[in-house]
Formats: structure tokens, C-alpha cells, sequence
């Protein structure tokens, strides 16, 4: 696998992209992209579960059961989140204007929409409708940092990424960009994920298998993040792939097969490190930090306790100060709900175990302060009982995360 230097959603062959000011957002900066391809798409798809999910949302999931795609309209800013009907009327303009501003016989069922911002406000469908407008003559082969930027909102820095492999002969290329910094807590599920990631690909493969594949990545990626717990709702991973590396159609029936299994390799990579990006860009972090919880009685009870200790807001102060504490991680284990082998339970800082048999491993403040006091570290928390394990990505929780949403207003 090749990683490209600015790889992203324009690295594979037949897809433009651009990232535009259409004046939505008071700063004035770029708030709407657009990646299409002339060549039709299948596309998989994954959105939020919140119950108040965005019309863009609601209108994605039956879009994802159409056989052609073209694209996205991304708009940022504003979120069309609890609008109501008019939210989804408009999110429906939203495709009909793009299918029209693009030269070329497309049907706004071709396209997805997605929106990302503040919850509440109604979409000001003149500024949109010019930013669409020129949004379509903007498109070029180069224009996917552009695109990463324009999506942003609370987010410091663009995140993209591009790769190339070869399949049965033919080099084939997997890119994508994501944004989101806060209200990170993907719980997103196939077909029914603030967080938005888009994947293009020129890979020929079936629409099945690209799905079932883009399943398999989440609990590898999207889903195994939080910088705050909360679940947008709005969140959405979208892959698109053209075909156009002309490479014998991966096929449903043959997922296991090594061309496939490359490909799949291809497409979580990219995800994961989208994923990751966005930790190290979460609203104030300053510490990234791996969380596995092992030998639990189940995967989903390994999960729950990781991610019950990502979320402890006395955990991610404790790490922002350097605080080897490791009481708030047992605390937080505690109060999970899952079964925990109490007398055999092992917590290490790295590989460094700092608590054991239900008492203080008897390792220095110093080292154990030398263990996290670093921009990176991992928690591994062995409960003993069963073969269950789970790895959730987070950060800590500084002063600048209070700050930021506090004043925060795009």
C-alpha cells in the first residue's frame, strides 16, 4: 500500500471535487463542497442513530438503496437538524439544485446531501441556491483539500488521505476526507453516523460487497472514536466507487478472496486514519489516547467499559494534567455495568501495570507520571473474564474544550 501526498477524495481516477464560500458561516470562510463523478457511482452508506437525526440524514438512507450516484453537496454552518418538514423540503432542493447546476443528464436521486453545524435554524435556501450554482463550475481534479476545508466548523485543520494499491493488476486508488472536532461519539450503523467522512474509490465492485465492507470498517474506525460522548445528528460516511480502474469486479461472493480482502485492507486503513485524525483534532485535546479493555465476558461489554472510561470527564482532565490517577479509570471500570473479575484485574500504562489484585501495583507516581505524561499513551484494563476485547480512541479534556463551545457560534 502506497500512501499519496495529499491523497484525497480526488486521488481516484474520475472523481472533481471543490470547496467554496457561500456565506453561511459568519467567519467567512469556505462552507460548501461538492465531490462528484461524471462516471456513475455505487455508493455504501452509514448515519447516525440519534433519534433526532438531521433531514439530510433521513433523506440519505433512501437515497442509499438507489443503484446510481454521482456525488455529494455538503453544506456547513448550518446543520437542517430538528427543521422539521421544511428542513426536509429543503434538504431535497438541496439534490434538485445540484442534479440542475451540473451540464449532464443527472437526477437529483444521484446525489446525496449532507449538512453539518448549528441545530435549530432553517437553511437560507437563496444563499444556498448560489452557493450550489457555484459550487458546480468550481469543480476540478485537485480540488479535494479544498473540499476537507470547506466542511470544517470547529475543526483546527483539514483532514484527508489517499492510497494506492494494486489489484489483479490494475492500481487502484481509495481516498477520503473528514471533519469533526466536537460532538464525536459515532454510533453510526449500515444503511440506518458532529462526524461526516466521505471515501471515493475507482475500484470496480459490487454495491454489496462495498457496503458489507464499509460495515466491517466502523468498529475499526468511525465507531471506536469520542472526544465528548455525544452522538451528532447529523454524523455520515458515505464511499463512492466509479470502476474505473477497470479491474475485475470484486464480487459479493468472492469477499474473501484476496483481491477483495486487499481492497477491504485498503478501505479501513483509510478510515481509521481519517478517524484518527479527527481525535488529534478534537476541541481542545492536547493527548491522544488508545483504551483497550480485554478478556471481558463479551466484545460489546469490552466496548461499553472503554468507552465508559473515554467518556469520564475525571479521567480526561486527569490525563490533560498529567495526573496518573489511575483510581478514576478503576471507578469509571466500576460503574460500567459489566462483569469484572475484581481479585485478578490488571490496569497498565503502557506496559507498565500499575494496578493489580484489587490494590496499587507498588510502581512509582514518578514513573506512572512518566507513562502518560506524553501526547500519546495507551490504557489496557484486563477484567478477566472471558476473551472480549475493544479499543476506543479519545483524548483528554482541556481548558480550551470549555472555551471553544462555550463561544462557540459559526
Amino acid at each position: 500500500m502506497k500512501i499519496l501526498e495529499n491523497g484525497s477524495v480526488t486521488s481516484a481516477a474520475g472523481f472533481t471535487a471543490c470547496g467554496i464560500t457561500a456565506g453561511l458561516k459568519q467567519s467567512g470562510k469556505p462552507d460548501m463542497a461538492l465531490i462528484f463523478s461524471e462516471t456513475p457511482c455505487v455508493a455504501a452508506a452509514a448515519f447516525t442513530q440519534n433519534a433526532f437525526a438531521a433531514a439530510p440524514v433521513n433523506l440519505g438512507r433512501a437515497t442509499s438503496n438507489n443503484s446510481i450516484h454521482h456525488g455529494v453537496i455538503v453544506n456547513s454552518g448550518v446543520a437542517n437538524a430538528c427543521t422539521g418538514d421544511q428542513g426536509e423540503v429543503d434538504a431535497v432542493k438541496m439534490i434538485e439544485m445540484t442534479a440542475d447546476a451540473i451540464a449532464g443528464d443527472f437526477k437529483a436521486q444521484h446525489f446525496f446531501v449532507s449538512s453539518t453545524g448549528r441545530i435549530g435554524p432553517f437553511l437560507p435556501m437563496d444563499v444556498i441556491e448560489k452557493g450550489i450554482k457555484s459550487a458546480a463550475s468550481a469543480l476540478t481534479t485537485d480540488g479535494g483539500l479544498e473540499a476537507a476545508q470547506a466542511i470544517m466548523t470547529t475543526d483546527l485543520v483539514p483532514k484527508f488521505l489517499g492510497v494506492e494499491v494494486t489489484i489483479g493488476g490494475k492500481l487502484i486508488t481509495v481516498g477520503g476526507i473528514s471533519k469533526g472536532s466536537g460532538m464525536i461519539n459515532p454510533q453510526m450503523k449500515g444503511k440506518y453516523a458532529t462526524m461526516l467522512a466521505y471515501l471515493t474509490t475507482d475500484v470496480k465492485i459490487e454495491k454489496e460487497l462495498l457496503q458489507y465492507f464499509l460495515d466491517m470498517t466502523l468498529d475499526e474506525s468511525f465507531n471506536r472514536i469520542t472526544v465528548d460522548g455525544d452522538t451528532s445528528t447529523n454524523d455520515t460516511y458515505l464511499a463512492f466507487a466509479n470502476g474505473l480502474a477497470d479491474n475485475a469486479e470484486l464480487k459479493f461472493a468472492d469477499k474473501e478472496s484476496p483481491d477483495a480482502q486487499k481492497f477491504f485492507e485498503a478501505l479501513k486503513y483509510v478510515s481509521a486514519e481519517l478517524a484518527r485524525k479527527m481525535v488529534l483534532d478534537g476541541e481542545g485535546v492536547t493527548r491522544f489516547v488508545e483504551i483497550t479493555v480485554k478478556n471481558a465476558k463479551s466484545k460489546a461489554d469490552a466496548k461499553t467499559c472503554a468507552e465508559t472510561i473515554a467518556n469520564s470527564l475525571l479521567c480526561k482532565t486527569a490525563w490533560f494534567g498529567g495526573d496518573p490517577n489511575w483510581g478514576r479509570i478503576i471507578d469509571a471500570a466500576g460503574y460500567a455495568g459489566i462483569e469484572i473479575n475484581v481479585p485478578k484485574t490488571e490496569l497498565y500504562y503502557n506496559d507498565l501495570m500499575v494496578f493489580a489484585g484489587g490494590l496499587d501495583a507498588g510502581v512509582s507516581e514518578q514513573d506512572q507520571f512518566d507513562q502518560i505524561n506524553r501526547p500519546s499513551f495507551e490504557i489496557i484494563l484486563d477484567v478477566k473474564t472471558g476473551d472480549g476485547i475493544y479499543t476506543v480512541w479519545t483524548g483528554d479534556l482541556s481548558y480550551d474544550y470549555v472555551k471553544i463551545n462555550a463561544e462557540y457560534h459559526t
